[in-house]
């Protein structure tokens, strides 16, 4: 560029000496009345003069199209560089450097630019982008499908999902983590929202992330329980087993040493026996829980599924409904895990409607094909179950009923859990109850 430079002004330094020249000349042709070589000398200069505009408007040119394309951010602009003095072929050549690193540059940001939207939209987190107004400037694929199932614009939006989650997010200081509960088509989710506070060139922003929280805490949850299971049921069982063993032995050795079997030793030893072996299969039931097995997956027809279970459930009593949108679905579950869940969602709602005029449990079946997710529920017109009840039904060992064992609900639970699924519950005193498992199609 330099030696351009330099070039460049020893050719205009050239070309004024000899405009400067050719006027003295035609001064001088002037002065001698020599006309014709004055017509010669004045259209020379007249050239030199036009050949110097005429290069400076080129040059102009030039710079404002490259101006121009820098403004716009259209860096294929290019010159030729062929038929051109030495000085413009090395002006073209310099403006067509800068534009290909222009290229290069635009080129790198917009991978990163795609590299990082392609990473923000699979993430399974929520993201937000949020001005100081409320405004949603952004927002991942998840916050679109996980919130309210479309692209929303204002934080105010949200509040039909629970009615401060707005207030929530704008008070929310960067560094904090807070769980919010979150109600979606029936469905309850807890989320945890934390925030980050930046700064562009034109506004202040704030970086809403928003999890799902739900399934990690049933999971925790569920391996707590398991835990516990797994040590109860082993300090009771190694207590139980000796004390069987020995009333057992007791009671033979009492009958062979002459003792009467009406006896109140005897009869003790009896007790202590046959409610000994109680507690150990009441043990056992429970062990189940923290024994549950991996489901082997199978393709199964929901039509072969429910049929089987509509040959378990013809009571008279209660009016059994099947509502089933594709009989030839296929879904890749454990036949045997799932025919469990819904032998023992029947049975619950049955006991449900005890009581009732006229009993009516409903199975309803249905595919999302844009999600591929099938849901299938259970409901009962039964009496409902009371709202304090509602959170604590999936508990194991948690039971209302005088009979019951409470781990029915848990296992199913732990079932569709395992096969990647959920098991939700609504209800409503006086109406009834609806469970809803959903299983993702594969």
């Amino acid at each position: 560029m330099g030696i351009m430079s330099s070039w460049q002004n020893g050719r205009m330094v050239m070309l004024m000496l000899l405009l400067c020249i050719t006027s003295v000349a035609a001064y001088l042709f002037y002065d001698r009345q020599l006309y014709f070589c004055l017509l010669f000398s004045l259209g020379l200069i007249v050239g030199i003069v036009a050949y110097v505009v005429y290069s400076s408007n080129r040059v102009a040119q030039k710079m404002n199209r490259m101006v121009d394309s820098i403004r716009y951010g259209d860096f294929s602009l290019n010159f030729a560089t062929k038929n051109r003095s030495r000085w413009e072929a090395q002006l073209m050549e310099n403006i067509n450097e800068v534009m290909a690193k222009f290229r290069v540059e635009l080129t790198e940001k917009e991978e990163r630019h795609q590299y990082y939207e392609t990473l923000l939209q699979i993430v399974d987190s929520c993201l937000l982008v949020v001005d100081r107004q409320g405004q949603i400037g952004w927002m991942n694929r998840a916050a679109e499908q996980e919130l309210c199932g479309h692209r929303i614009h204002r934080l105010e939006e949200l509040d039909s999902l629970n009615k401060d989650f707005s207030l929530m997010i704008q008070s929310l200081q960067p560094g904090e983590v807070k769980v919010v509960r979150i109600y979606k088509e029936d469905m309850m989710q807890d989320m945890a929202v934390a925030v980050t506070d930046y700064a562009t060139s034109d506004a202040n922003l704030r970086l809403v992330n928003l999890r799902n929280i739900r399934s990690v805490l049933e999971e925790n949850e569920m391996e707590a329980w398991q835990k516990l299971v797994r040590v109860l049921t082993h300090e009771i069982m190694n207590s139980i087993t000796p004390i069987i063993s020995l009333s057992d032995t007791l009671c033979d050795r009492a009958l062979q040493q002459g003792l009467d079997e009406d006896s109140l030793v005897w009869q003790g030893m009896k007790t202590i026996h046959r409610r000994s072996k109680g507690l150990l299969a009441f043990v056992e039931n429970y062990r189940r829980l923290s024994r549950l097995s991996a489901p082997v997956l199978a393709p199964v027809r929901v039509g072969d599924w429910l049929g089987d279970i509509k040959k378990l459930f013809t009571s008279s009593a209660i009016h059994y409904i099947y509502k089933v949108e594709d009989e030839n679905l296929k879904l890749m579950i454990d036949r045997s895990q799932m025919e469990q869940v819904l032998i023992n969602l029947l049975k619950n709602a049955g006991e449900a409607c005890d009581g009732q005029t006229h009993p009516e449990v409903i199975i309803e079946t249905s595919y999302q094909a844009e999600k591929c997710i099938f849901q299938l529920s259970v409901t009962d017109n039964g009496s409902g179950i009371l709202p304090e009840v509602l959170d604590k039904i999936f508990i194991p060992f948690y039971t209302t009923k005088p009979t019951g064992s409470g781990i029915g609900l848990s296992l199913c639970k732990q079932i569709m859990t395992l096969h990647g699924g959920s098991l939700r519950v609504t209800s409503e005193i006086g109406k009834g109850s609806c469970f809803t498992l959903k299983l993702l199609v594969k």
